[in-house]
């Protein structure tokens, strides 16, 4: 609401927009309520051309708002402003997010201060305001020469020979000048104390699966309200279903969501599950049954202790959820959904998961990315150090 708020007095704001397919995108109204053509055409290419999640083009339309916004209070032309990128970027960093309400004037905060808006927030701003420009220069609204100014342009012939193409063609590769450093904060593993506290903390059978699905399953949340009841299978053979998989599992589907669910991947994932899940949809069935509203939906996930009854609850229910879970457990820390999964995936190893599996479990495209989910536990990396022989041991086994 506050960043709202400054785009209500700028007259720039980032608007939805349904289409008639059900799909939404993100655009920006100028201070008459009419769509910037050449922000809309951006966007939608974003979502659409790009096949990104809604809430892409949502960070991405309010970053270009930000951006128009300050060009207007600047009185530069928003072509011709990127050569100030670095004002634009201390803009963000001290001008308070509510304006000031005397003559609408901008006082920006002392040295020392702790910036309004964090680095990776600014960063997601820049990216969104790169990539308009970018688009602007490729349809010709804006000269060529703003892609220098944005990036540290150079060839591939930079690279070393075995990085460049067999063909030997030759590409530009682009790194953004503007960019702000960002802390790295390993993001934790929730542990198998906490997992069976938020348990315990369920009053009901939905709540349980979902905790299941992100902390046995590996779900992220957006995939877990993304489930439709097709993509249940668990049952020991699935033939009748169209589906050769043996055994329990259930399906993650790419789909264009009324709730704004969205899956990473653009191909459909099976994920094999335990009886814990099993028993935990079973229940949940029955307890979705005694609730008529709901027996319409195809969504797996659904309210049904809150209006709108029968409507699938959106990603951010589930954090509440959690919140509340926390609170009702007593735990001494946050535990977020991607924590549940950062567990999933630590588990894996812990049992004996080598590192191939560890991705097609996490349905990560590259092993990089399953990398930083592995939390081994003090108990593993005792046995890991304790399994290296010792030189003497080498010696008198030798003799």
């Amino acid at each position: 609401m506050i960043i709202f708020e400054l785009w209500r007095i700028l007259r720039v704001r980032a608007f939805r927009v349904q289409m008639p397919g059900g799909a939404a995108y993100w655009t920006v109204l100028d201070d008459e309520l009419v769509v910037v053509r050449e922000a809309d055409e951006y966007l939608r290419q974003v979502r659409f051309g790009e096949d990104n999640a809604e809430l892409t083009s949502k960070a991405y339309a309010g970053a270009i708002a930000l951006y128009l916004a300050w060009c207007r209070r600047t009185g530069r032309d928003w072509r011709t402003a990127a050569g100030f990128m670095g004002m634009f970027v201390t803009w963000l960093r001290h001008v308070p997010r509510k304006l000031g309400t005397s003559g609408g004037a901008e006082v920006l905060v002392g040295p020392g201060e702790k910036s309004v808006r964090g680095a990776s927030r600014i960063n997601v701003v820049l990216a969104g305001v790169r990539g308009f420009l970018l688009h602007g220069v490729g349809s010709g609204a804006v000269a060529a020469d703003v892609v220098p100014v944005l990036f540290d342009v150079s060839e591939n012939r930079d690279l070393p020979v075995e990085a460049r193409p067999e063909d030997g063609t030759m590409f530009h590769r682009l790194k953004a000048r503007h960019r702000m450093k960002v802390p790295k904060h390993q993001v934790d593993r929730a542990s198998d104390e906490e997992i069976v506290a938020l348990l315990r903390a369920c009053r009901s059978a939905r709540d349980r699966l979902i905790v299941l699905l992100m902390a046995r399953a590996g779900l992220r949340r957006s995939e877990v309200v993304g489930l439709r009841r097709e993509d249940i299978h668990f049952l020991v053979d699935s033939s009748p279903l169209g589906c050769l998989i043996d055994r329990s599992h259930l399906h993650v589907v790419r789909r264009q969501n009324v709730n704004g669910a969205w899956a990473k991947s653009i191909h459909s994932k099976p994920v094999p599950v335990d009886s814990l899940a099993v028993r935990a949809y079973d229940q949940y069935v029955f307890e979705r049954a005694t609730v008529e509203r709901a027996a319409d939906s195809d969504f797996l996930i659904v309210n049904l202790f809150r209006e709108p009854i029968g409507a699938p609850m959106p990603p951010g229910a589930v954090n509440d959820l959690l919140a509340r879970l926390e609170k009702r457990a007593g735990l001494a820390r946050h535990v977020t959904p991607h924590m549940c999964r950062h567990a999933y995936g630590s588990n894996l190893v812990d049992a004996g998961a080598t590192l191939d599996e560890v991705q097609e479990l996490l349905r990560h495209a590259q092993a990089s990315s399953s990398l930083v989910y592995l939390h081994p536990s003090t108990q593993r990396l005792r046995a890991a150090v304790e399994r290296v022989p010792s030189p003497r041991l080498s010696e008198e086994g030798q003799r």
